[in-house]
């Protein structure tokens, strides 16, 4: 230990003497500075800058961005021309609101935090509660329906009502989780108060005339939808938000009661079926966990469906001789979408649930059987349209193959896709939904569920956009087919080294001694609930002054932002909790990355352009210093890629379960201190 050989002594310009004492000479020393990480190994960064310049070659060009933006508008005008000139005014104004609404809806969905996606679906279920709105138009009798299409409407309010109050419960829960204790007071309350003061003034106003009062009734519903999508623009505003999405579905369902003019009857037969369904939803929205969201908003989904095809069929039956060709156009289509919607939201909830193989249900020339289906129902819509005025009958046999036939499209076509992939599916169905409420908005002439319908349908739009374009696959390649086999050469990406293996207790030690860390989290953190463990562990190495965030990628979970609110139910405050392009400049500058649960979205090989999974937006992961990933053994992840990271130098692997891991690092560093 001396400087001089065969003499004893302390040398302390030596890094592990000097970090091994505390004291020397009777003094006290000052902590032993930390060791310089040692230099990235250069196979990394000779991988690191081939990987970049295969990304680089896959960016389109200047010309070929405005290329494409051009044929879409160029597109959009020329559709608008069409219609113009084929349809009428009365279609052209839907049209036009429609219209509106979208663009609104755009810009105000692009605007909500990815950390909110979650928040943002149940919000848009709930306000697709509105369906019930048609329903309102078709229910009759007195307290009880006297006919078919009374009862049909009855019960599309019924099952609304269940949409709407479970949907605005899971939502305040979903974002009561991300609140924390420095946030300033919030008095929800409030808000009853323009409520009651909109709902008596407008009642005291209908009683002196009607002149306006619906349409001031349904922009003001409107504009509290929309206002309500626009508070998830940040967590302090979400909750906010929440309130006036309940003071819009409030506003809307008044301002139609007026508009019908129920008899004290039919009144007391709507209070009944909104105070059921009302009670159903909230005793739903109270029972479930956060680990159960994705599969309870699929479920909801299917009310919204099934609801939309009641209304549209009894809408039809009421009064089948004197319906206009516009109103029959509309609720086929509304029964086609509804339906596809309701057994397509069940079966993802069959699946989500795990009541149903989540594998692909593959069988021969499902394609065909789904196409021919399609062009059934196309051919049994102009049969629908032709008989209605004239043989009645045939056409409500017409308008219930039809139901039919879209039930079991529903069933076909999200049955074939795996349950990997159900993430895309509900934010796909979350659109549907809102379609059908546009269809049922072009059937009864109504500009409160066309704008509603169009925002829900642009919300699941934009969030399967999102889903796709962070798996890099196209819609189409999700609803109808698996990962196919890239159409170039496969990637001649040769994997080298060997794996690492580490344990509990050096990844303890490491993430201890860390003085920066990224925890990636990915489905396998939902599936073994894993988060609470997660928690305990961030909390402790933050209070050793440890820089601790979290990465999270946009196809992380089961739906949009289920692994954000997870964190969230396990006090994991949200500002450490980054997205993807918020974070990946960061790698680099990092000590230590721990990975728990996730594979091809910290493959580096989708940089690779003849890689399967090539264009994939992925979290470099691989450029910290140090890489631990949790893994139950060396599978593939769902793309069945072999992912290099695993064997690089500054990659260990720490197998086992999720939830059991992380439970031992906590248990370990809590000796460590």
């Amino acid at each position: 230990m001396a400087p001089v050989e065969k003499q004893f002594g302390v040398d302390l310009e030596d890094e592990v003497v000097r970090g091994s004492i505390v004291t020397y000479a009777g003094s006290i020393l000052p902590p032993a500075p930390r060791p310089a990480p040692p230099p990235q190994p250069a196979t990394r960064k000779k991988e690191d800058a081939a990987l970049s310049a295969d990304a680089a070659k896959m960016e389109l060009t200047p010309f070929q961005k405005v290329s494409r933006e051009v044929a879409t508008v160029t597109g959009g005008m020329g559709t608008a021309l069409a219609l113009g000139k084929f349809t009428g005014p009365l279609f052209m104004s839907n049209v036009f609101t429609a219209g509106l609404a979208g663009l609104i809806g755009y810009r105000v969905v692009w605007g909500v935090t990815p950390a909110l996606h979650s928040p943002l679906m149940s919000v848009t279920n709930a306000i697709s509660g509105m369906v019930g709105i048609g329903g309102l138009f078709v229910m009759g009798g007195g307290y009880f329906p006297e006919t078919i299409p009374q009862a049909l409407g009855a019960l599309s309010v019924l099952l609304a009502f269940v949409n709407v109050s479970g949907g605005f419960v899971i939502t305040k829960r979903m974002l009561d989780m991300f609140k924390r204790p420095t946030d300033p007071p919030e008095y929800p309350w409030l808000y009853a108060i323009p409520g009651v003061l909109f709902g008596g003034g407008y009642l005291a106003a209908v009683s002196t005339g009607m002149a306006g009062l619906v349409q001031a009734g349904y922009l003001v519903s409107s504009i509290l939808c929309i206002s309500s999508i626009s508070g998830l623009a940040s967590q302090a505003t979400a909750r906010a938000g929440n309130s006036l999405g309940i003071l819009g579905v409030a506003s809307g369902i008044l301002a139609s009661l007026v508009a019908v003019g129920f008899s004290p009857e039919v009144l007391a037969q709507f209070v009944g079926l909104a105070g059921i369904g009302g009670l159903v939803g909230a005793v739903i929205g109270r029972r479930i966990t956060p680990t159960e969201l994705p599969q309870m908003v699929a479920a909801l989904h299917s009310v919204v469906g099934l609801a939309a095809v009641l209304t549209s069929i009894g809408s039809v039956l009421a009064d089948i001789d004197h319906v206009s060709t516009l109103h029959l156009v509309t609720a086929y289509s509304g029964v086609v979408i509804g339906g596809i919607t309701f057994t397509g939201s069940i079966v993802a909830f069959l699946k989500l649930s795990g009541k149903m193989a989540s594998k692909p249900l593959a069988f021969k020339g499902r394609h065909i059987v789904n196409s021919s289906l399609l062009g059934t129902n196309m051919a049994l819509m102009g049969g629908f349209i032709s008989m209605a005025p004239g043989a009645p009958l045939v056409a409500a046999a017409a308008l219930s193959a039809s139901t039919i036939l879209s039930f079991i499209k529903g069933f076909t076509t999200t049955a074939a896709i795996g349950g990997a992939d159900m993430p895309v599916v509900i934010t796909v169905l979350n659109a549907y939904s809102g379609f059908a409420l546009v269809a049922e908005g072009f059937m009864l002439d109504n500009p409160l569920l066309t704008t509603v319908g169009s925002l829900i349908g642009i919300s699941g739009s934009i969030l399967s956009y999102i889903m796709c374009v962070a798996m890099n696959r196209s819609l189409t390649n999700v609803l109808f087919g698996g990962i196919s086999s890239p159409t170039q050469a496969q990637s001649d990406h040769q994997i080298e080294g060997k794996i690492t293996k580490t344990s509990i207790e050096e990844t303890a030690e490491t993430l201890a001694n860390a003085e920066s860390v990224i925890i990636v989290v990915g489905y396998g953190m939902a599936v073994a609930k894993a988060q609470y463990a997660i928690s305990e562990i961030t909390r402790m190495l933050r209070a050793k002054g440890v820089k601790v965030r979290f990465a999270i990628h946009p196809v992380a979970g089961r739906m949009p932002g289920q692994c954000n609110v997870l964190l969230a139910e396990a006090a994991v405050p949200y500002d450490i909790v980054l997205e993807m392009d918020e974070i990946n400049d960061d790698f680099s500058d990092t000590d230590v990355t721990l990975v728990i649960g996730a594979n091809d979205t910290v493959n580096p090989i989708a940089l690779e352009p003849n890689s399967s999974i090539a264009g994939m937006p992925v979290l470099h992961a691989w450029k910290s210093k140090e890489v631990i990933v949790m893994k139950r053994g060396m599978s593939s992840g769902y793309a069945d890629v072999p992912n290099p990271m695993f064997y690089m130098p500054g990659t260990k692997m720490l197998f086992g379960d999720a939830k059991t891991s992380c439970d031992a690092i906590q248990h370990a560093l809590e000796a460590h201190t």
